[in-house]
């Protein structure tokens, strides 16, 4: 059973950066690819973005790209979301998961773990 465990969220002003991390029990946590999904009040569950068990390969939701990184440290049994130039419409509650599955998928059905998320908010 994989437990994970998401911190970082906080109210922030529009153009403002927030990192979240996400640490994970799992001794064997490389094998795991991880993703970051978000769901506003309302709305169905979000994907934001996944990355490979190795790391080498992320994957990226259309709305985020090109202000949000993934990125993971398995060392630490940890994976991050960094979060350049935010808006008011990335105000969500952020989760992470993980699946065994070897390819970066964007629907919620193939992840087996989630976290349960932290908030965050972007003021205008």
């Amino acid at each position: 059973q994989v437990q994970l465990v998401e911190s970082g969220g906080g109210l922030v002003q529009a153009g403002a950066s927030l990192r979240l991390s996400c640490a994970a029990s799992e001794r064997t946590f490389s094998g795991y690819a991880m993703a970051w999904f978000r769901q506003a009040p309302g709305k169905e569950r979000e994907f934001v973005a996944a990355i490979t068990g190795s790391g080498g390969t992320t994957k990226y939701g259309d709305s985020v790209k090109g202000r949000f990184t993934i990125s993971r440290d398995n060392a630490k049994n940890t994976v991050y979301l960094q979060m350049n130039s935010l808006k008011p419409e990335d105000t969500a509650v952020y989760y992470c998961a993980a699946t065994r599955a070897v390819v970066l998928l964007a629907t919620t059905r193939f992840y087996n773990y989630w976290g349960q998320g932290t908030q965050v908010t972007v003021s205008s």
